[in-house]
């Protein structure tokens, strides 16, 4: 596909062709860039929704400021496909989240006006603001710092450390909340409370109309900005809703709310803004899905629709019918079954309900399901607190957002061997999200805290037995990592059965090379054992389950057998599945020769999950020829 680009867009490779526009000219350009991304979008899915509210924001500030000497940060990154496009990235746009193509996250690597790399929300602040200190010992003086954060991330408790600091450090600092009153799911929690009552306040609606008119005078870009800006801050401290203003007690000078659709009035707004020092907040108002009807209606599927209909924006079939369901959808059944049987399971969330199917309880039993909102690190230690109450709380995280709240699990859990059910979403390498989004971490964060249970389950029924056994009675800390996407098993709704702590099982005797497997990947070794029994090979395998504890009646076996072992993963080498079976062979004494495959010891870029998978080498055919390799060794050793 060859997207076709507008009459202006077709001139502007970078920001700099972009300021030779009129400012009358940024509308037309802003529907050009929305139309293109929509394009794009339709055939390679991304992350349209967000990216399509703040085009008006893109243009606006690379209009007014000089990136890449300015600095621009993007909190998280879902919104910036119109920054990407405006620096240098146009042409390669059709390859964004694709393998070998660009990043769909800004990333400093990839380019110069990615001031900073982002992927996981509420670190804009804390970045903008340490490359403004940073400036100042430099002697930087006229460098912008510009930090632009969503009203969903702006619930993360980074958000409110890095305002706090901001307010006393007296650096050049301009944050844009980006308030469009949702983040993936619609927002939840006192801020979104807070800031909605300032979006719809008649009171401040009349006093921002009243500013907006002083500030319209016959100048490009307005006139007195220094009078408009005094009694700007003057006003507010007075007259803001019925209490004082958050981000006035953080020190901040307040502006806004204003309609961040509106690229002129943005622009000349901005322009103003630009060299009043200290820490300011600009409050804008967006649209997520602006100029696309569905997107504008139902914003939480068209997040990240897939492949659609760029004129109807109807979502293309998923052609996936009598297939295996995802493991989202298991676990999002499977809790409410458990929870119909045990009035003491809740489920907890950080944001992602809709995502790792959550929604399901919460729709069901809205009384025992809650999103905290973008807050990992409080929704363990919630997750905590229940536990002690009696209670028995299945916290549902993403694999790659739980390492931010990885003191909590230490010293809030496993310290106090609560009764926590961590159920890790999308472990392993996740596809076209790429580095930020890869769960390859986890066995090996996991393993090595105290009183942790770590399991991880090779299908839909395993998932279920696994969950089952996790709400017992006189368990404690206990975490099952599934992969994103589908299973094997069609019929996946078996009757619950209790599975041993700490046992695993053998999928296949054989005479010459064991498999270990854990996790998903265990049906790749299921057809490379099968590959291999056709080329003369006798291969054993087993799925290991739980990485702690492990099975150690299983492994002596294994090793009293077998002189070769080979471990797959769908995670970290360095400490993971493969590292805890080297440990136990040491302690015990045994010599065999054991091969490691797993995400290697890098960072992996975005691509499909079967193209990282066969990079990784962890694939059958992977491994199928980490055994056709070892096999001449064995048969020269005889």
């Amino acid at each position: 596909m060859t997207p076709q680009t507008g009459t202006l867009l077709s001139k502007i490779e970078f920001p700099g062709d972009l300021k030779k526009l009129s400012i009358e000219d940024l509308p037309q350009l802003c529907e050009e860039i929305r139309q293109f991304i929509i394009e794009v979008m339709s055939e390679n899915p991304g992350h349209l929704g967000a990216s399509l509210g703040a085009v008006e924001l893109a243009v606006a500030l690379h209009y007014v400021y000089d990136a890449p000497v300015d600095k621009i940060i993007w909190d998280v990154g879902h919104q910036a496909y119109a920054h990407k496009i405006l620096t240098g990235r146009k042409k390669r746009f059709d390859t964004i989240r694709t393998f070998k193509g660009i990043s769909g996250f800004p990333k400093m690597a990839e380019s110069e006006y990615d001031a900073f790399g982002v992927g996981h929300s509420s670190t804009s602040i804390s970045a903008a603001l340490g490359m403004g200190v940073a400036a100042k010992l430099s002697g930087e003086k006229d460098r912008h710092h510009v930090a632009i954060i969503g009203d969903g991330a702006m619930t993360g408790g980074m958000a409110m450390e890095a305002l706090n600091n901001a307010g006393v450090s007296n650096a050049n600092l301009l944050v844009i909340l980006n308030d469009n009153q949702i983040a993936i799911d619609k927002n939840v929690g006192a801020i979104k409370d807070y800031l909605a009552d300032i979006v719809t306040s008649k009171t401040y609606n009349k006093f921002r109309d009243k500013i907006w008119l002083l500030m319209g005078g016959g100048t490009r870009y307005g006139k007195n900005s220094r009078a408009i800006v005094k009694q700007l801050g003057n006003a507010l401290k007075t007259t803001l809703l019925k209490s004082g203003n958050l981000f006035e007690a953080f020190n901040f000078r307040y502006f806004g709310p204003v309609d961040g659709n509106d690229v002129i009035r943005l622009a000349k707004l901005l322009y103003d803004m630009k060299n009043i020092k200290g820490p300011n907040l600009l409050h804008i108002h967006t649209i997520k899905g602006k100029g696309f009807e569905k997107a504008e209606k139902d914003q939480t599927v068209y997040h990240a629709p897939g492949m659609f209909d760029k004129n109807t924006g109807t979502i293309k079939e998923d052609k996936c019918h009598g297939l295996a369901p995802k493991y989202q959808t298991v676990f999002g059944r499977t809790i409410i079954e458990l929870a119909e049987m045990n009035p003491k399971i809740v489920g907890i969330t950080p944001a992602m309900s809709t995502g790792c199917s959550l929604n399901l309880m919460m729709n069901k039993m809205p009384d025992r399901t809650f999103d905290v909102g973008i807050a990992e690190q409080h929704a363990v230690t919630f997750s905590a607190g229940m536990a002690a109450s009696g209670f028995t709380p299945f916290c549902n995280i993403y694999s790659t957002f739980m390492q931010r709240a990885y003191d909590q699990i230490i010293h809030d859990v496993a310290l106090q061997k609560l009764h926590v059910v961590f159920c890790l979403d999308r472990g392993g390498l996740v596809g076209e999200d790429g580095a930020t989004h890869h769960g390859a971490y986890d066995l090996a964060y996991l393993r090595c805290i105290p009183n942790m249970i770590v399991a991880s389950p090779m299908n839909e029924e395993e998932l279920r037995d696994l969950m089952f056994t996790a709400q017992l009675d006189g368990m404690g800390p206990f975490a099952i990592r599934y992969p994103k996407g589908r299973g094997v098993m069609p019929k996946w709704k078996t009757p619950f059965k209790r599975i041993e702590v700490g046992k695993g099982r053998m999928i296949r005797d054989g005479e010459e090379i064991a498999i270990i497997t854990i996790g998903h990947v265990g049906n790749y070794a299921v057809n490379a054992c099968k590959k291999a029994e056709e080329a003369g090979i006798s291969v054993a395998h087993f799925d290991l389950r739980f990485v702690k504890p492990l099975d150690e009646v299983l492994l002596h076996e294994v090793f009293k057998k077998f002189s070769t072992v080979i471990t797959v993963e769908d995670g970290c080498i360095m400490g993971g599945m493969g590292s805890a079976i080297l440990e136990f062979m040491a302690d015990h004494g045994y010599a065999s020769r054991v091969v490691r495959l797993g995400v290697p010891d890098q960072f992996l870029e975005q691509g499909t999950v079967a193209e990282l998978h066969h990079v990784c080498g962890f694939d059958a055919e992977g491994i199928f020829n980490a055994i056709n390799k070892i096999h001449p060794f064995i048969v020269s050793e005889k």
